[in-house]
């Protein structure tokens, strides 16, 4: 299924015109507070009325007002997950499920119930009532009970905003599970450069009301123009096959025919792996460096060079196929006379790469 957005909405002090594409897997509205990213979300949820607009999910239409059709919430087939779960206090997490279910049409093929409290690792908690989990746990119940109204896209208004760090990483690897095992799609609002790095297939990044580039994650994310949050969480994404684990337990890797050594990783030889590498953890050299504690120098050329307001500037790099980028300031562009076409030397630290970096891809 694709999801199609077409809307315009005038708010004070911002005026929203926006139009992109959402295919199966999980699209990032992504940017800063205030761009909009809600609002869209909202208007695809029937919560909102746009001044003008159509939103359809494949040939069905939620919404066009060219013809004068609205549909409400309720019959939308949408599964809702916001900042807070919204469970029901006094049900226990069982029928909290039961209730989503609730909403499913008659003729709806339903997710299976023990698929669902298997793959959302909830067994456990389902004669308990939503006042003793925590929050992560209440998150995955929150999941599950939409997945469980058979929508035909679900919804997620940054459902990680409200946890801190720890529940964070108990609950992302729940978000890639409902990626990767389910066929619905997903619409995701974040403000997270790492969220966005470790489950989006497509990101839309909106400024100021308006869609500033949509496309691939990894094309997006390691475009210099795009850095809605500022150069500071600046990132690109890479895509790179675990080859072995070795005993001082460093992970090695292979990414577009280079080797990439990390910290040990959990993932098994063989398996694919995508990782988010910070534009300021990258060193750049005109030459090769020698005996440096850097274990990873590969081999780059320069794409482009974008200079900021201040005194940073950030180097887009082809690294074996991979776009890769540096933060680094403009006196050391200068005094290295970086051009675009200039082969360079990309520094990685194995040690700057953190774990919640490191996702499996979609």
């Amino acid at each position: 299924m694709t999801l199609s957005v077409s809307l315009t909405q005038a708010f004070p002090g911002l005026s929203l015109d926006v139009a992109f594409d959402a295919p199966p897997g999980l699209t990032v509205l992504f940017g800063r507070s205030g761009a909009g990213k809600t609002t869209v979300i909202n208007a695809v949820a029937g919560l909102l009325r746009p001044d003008a607009g159509r939103i359809a999910v494949d040939d069905r239409t939620l919404c066009d007002t060219s013809r004068n059709i609205f549909l409400p919430p309720h019959r939308r087939r949408l599964g809702y997950i916001f900042q807070e779960a919204r469970l029901f206090p006094h049900l226990t997490v069982r029928q909290n499920l039961a209730y989503g279910r609730w909403f499913a049409p008659r003729d709806a093929k339903t997710e299976d119930l023990s698929r669902v409290v298997d793959m959302l690792g909830i067994g456990d908690l389902l004669s308990r009532r939503p006042g003793a989990l925590s929050g992560g746990e209440r998150q995955r119940v929150a999941i599950g009970r939409a997945l469980l109204a058979a929508p035909q896209l679900i919804l997620a208004d940054e459902p990680l905003a409200s946890l801190d760090e720890p529940r964070k990483a108990e609950i992302l690897p729940y978000f890639e599970r409902l990626r990767d095992e389910t066929t619905i799609p997903i619409l995701y609002v974040s403000h997270s450069a790492a969220e966005v790095a470790r489950l989006a297939t497509t990101v839309v990044v909106l400024e100021n009301g308006r869609v500033a580039r949509q496309g691939p994650a990894p094309e997006v994310l390691s475009d210099p123009a795009v850095t809605p949050l500022g150069v500071r969480e600046a990132g690109a994404v890479l895509t790179a096959r675990v080859v072995r684990h070795h005993p001082d337990d460093l992970t090695e890797l292979e990414t577009g025919g280079l080797p990439l050594l990390l910290p040990r990783l959990a993932q098994a030889e063989g398996t694919t792996v995508r990782i988010r590498i910070a534009a300021q953890d990258v060193m750049l050299a005109t030459e090769r460096p020698r005996n440096i504690s850097a274990l990873n120098i590969l081999p780059a050329t320069i794409r482009e060079i974008r200079l900021g307001g201040g005194p940073g500037a950030l180097v887009q790099l082809d690294a074996g196929g991979n776009l890769l980028l540096a933060r680094i300031t403009r006196r050391s562009a200068d005094t290295l006379a970086l051009q675009p076409g200039q082969q360079v030397y990309a520094l990685l630290k194995a040690m700057s790469v953190s774990k919640e970096s490191i996702a499996d891809p979609k």
